[in-house]
């Protein structure tokens, strides 16, 4: 009988196709760089109940990029903090995206807003990465997030390259000691009303509508969440990619806003040239899971019949 050798090879062929398949999509590619003028000390947060990664924070100088394996089935926010230091104790803070640890690795603590968040969750229905790039806490600087490889009706890239703090309402505007604009609040944080923060009486897609003031984030960065119920334009998806996040990506388009409440951002802000990733980061293909796994199938049943053909025997 060759049932019993062919299921023994079948077994074994699947188990070196598994681990290929753990091996293939064990970890996608993150890389971060930054083309600020300026430094910015990246943050990273797990979301609860998943792992860190091997780093929550760090620097990147003006042109420096780093790359970060993070395993399937992650998901988790990054962004970027700015003005960053150490006082005379040793004590690390910024001025915007502070993460509350004193240190340069955030270990656990999350983006003090205001802050622009890239936002993942991988593997997560279907097999699908899901990602967003959020400034439903507010904006502090520019960011795009581009999917490297990967496949999908809705894998594209997403984000915000402009330059908020210059156009940012009054209101929500904040400065540092200088009194240069670096950050841009939400109308939630500013403002606290429930209509804004979509909770109370507001807390339902059909309740909580967009405001004047997250008008003005979505008109500048129409693929970004600009308030809480912002999800049909503003999420996307993947399956089996690598991202690359940049931080102030080219051009990085300004407006100036005037004194008092919030005034339309002139379209010519929207996009323009918007998604130049010319980073000399090349992309490739990559398998998805339910690609591999159909043909790991299909390559176990072919062998187990060509068992059963020919026969298959120990001697």
């Amino acid at each position: 009988m060759a049932a019993k050798p062919c299921l023994i090879i079948s077994l074994l062929t699947l188990s070196i196709l598994q681990i290929f398949i753990q091996g293939l999509n064990s970890a996608a590619t993150f890389t971060l760089q930054n083309k600020c003028d300026y430094t910015v000390w990246p943050g990273i947060l797990s979301n609860a109940g998943i792992a860190p990664l091997s780093t929550t924070g760090f620097a990147l100088q003006k042109g420096e990029s780093k790359e970060i394996k993070v395993p399937s089935s992650w998901g988790g926010r990054f962004w970027g903090r700015t003005h960053c230091g150490e006082d005379s104790t040793g004590k690390f803070t910024c001025v915007t995206g502070d993460c509350g640890s004193g240190k340069l690795e955030c270990v656990g603590g999350g983006a003090a807003p205001p802050a622009t968040l890239a936002e993942f969750t991988l593997d997560g229905s279907g097999g699908m990465d899901f990602f967003d790039v959020s400034l439903v806490d507010g904006y502090n600087l520019p960011m795009v997030v581009v999917p490297q490889g990967g496949s999908g009706p809705n894998c594209t890239n997403t984000g915000c390259v402009v330059d908020l703090n210059g156009a940012c309402p009054s209101d929500l505007r904040v400065t540092s000691t200088g009194g240069e604009g670096v950050a841009c609040k939400s109308a939630c944080e500013a403002f606290g009303d429930a209509q804004y923060c979509c909770s109370g009486a507001y807390g339902s897609p059909d309740t909580c509508k967009p405001s004047t003031y997250s008008q003005i984030f979505k008109t500048a960065c129409p693929r970004a969440y600009s308030y809480a119920y912002d999800d049909k334009t503003s999420t996307f998806t993947c399956a089996g990619a690598d991202y690359l996040i940049q931080f102030c990506p080219s051009p990085n388009t300004s407006k100036k806003s005037s004194e008092g409440g919030p005034n339309p951002v002139d379209s010519s802000m929207i996009y323009q040239g918007a998604l130049d990733v010319s980073s000399g980061l090349t992309t490739c293909p990559h398998m998805s899971r339910s690609q591999a796994i159909a043909g790991a199938v299909a390559i176990v049943a072919a062998l187990w019949r060509l068992c059963e053909l020919f026969g298959v025997h120990f001697s």
